[in-house]
């Protein structure tokens, strides 16, 4: 790990970042101020290296199949907190323990349209990592070069119509990898913080 990289990403984390949502982009769309969110926590992994750590969901999946991702889901009850949330998930789906990752800090909190407000944490991982996707939820691991997605200039902003709608969202494709919606926001925010 280059101390360089390690100190970006801190400063990213301190520096002041808003919550988003897969709205951001639509200002027709109103939203119901009685909605109830239910909390769910991803990790954002940085490797040593210099890549993101994401993951391909299983196309089996009920929710969001063949969807890119970062490890993560909801907070269950047993989690003490939402970090703990996203350790837990993330050695769950992919086999990475938390004594390989250090959380950097907690960046802005993103609604999604399936009820969930989304808390990400950026940390720093050990690359050298033997990762293994968990077969019901994970069909692929993969890395992304950092440099790519803070690249504000990879980002696309793309449309589709969902509920009789069309919603505007952002994505950041990357060779064979369709990287949009919530993930992309994320990373959208973090290369925002990251170019500040």
């Amino acid at each position: 790990m280059t101390i360089e990289l390690k100190q970006s990403l801190v400063r990213a984390v301190q520096r002041p970042g808003g919550a988003s949502s897969d709205f951001d982009l639509n200002s027709g769309i109103v939203l119901p101020e009685s909605r109830v969110l239910r909390p769910a926590a991803v990790l954002v992994p940085v490797t040593e290296r210099g890549d993101v750590i994401l993951t391909k969901r299983s196309a089996r999946l009920k929710h969001h199949p063949g969807q890119v991702a970062f490890p993560g889901g909801r907070q269950d009850p047993e989690d003490s907190s939402l970090e703990q949330a996203a350790l837990r998930e993330t050695e769950e789906e992919i086999g990475l323990p938390s004594d390989k990752i250090e959380v950097l800090g907690p960046l802005g909190t993103h609604e999604t349209v399936t009820g969930y407000t989304v808390a990400p944490f950026l940390a720093l991982v050990d690359g050298s990592a033997v990762l293994r996707p968990e077969e019901g939820e994970v069909a692929e691991i993969f890395r992304v070069p950092l440099a790519h997605v803070v690249d504000s200039g990879c980002f696309r902003v793309e449309s589709r119509l969902w509920k009789g709608q069309r919603r505007h969202y952002y994505t950041v494709p990357f060779g064979p990898y369709y990287i949009w919606g919530a993930t992309a926001r994320i990373l959208r925010g973090l290369a925002e913080r990251m170019n500040a």
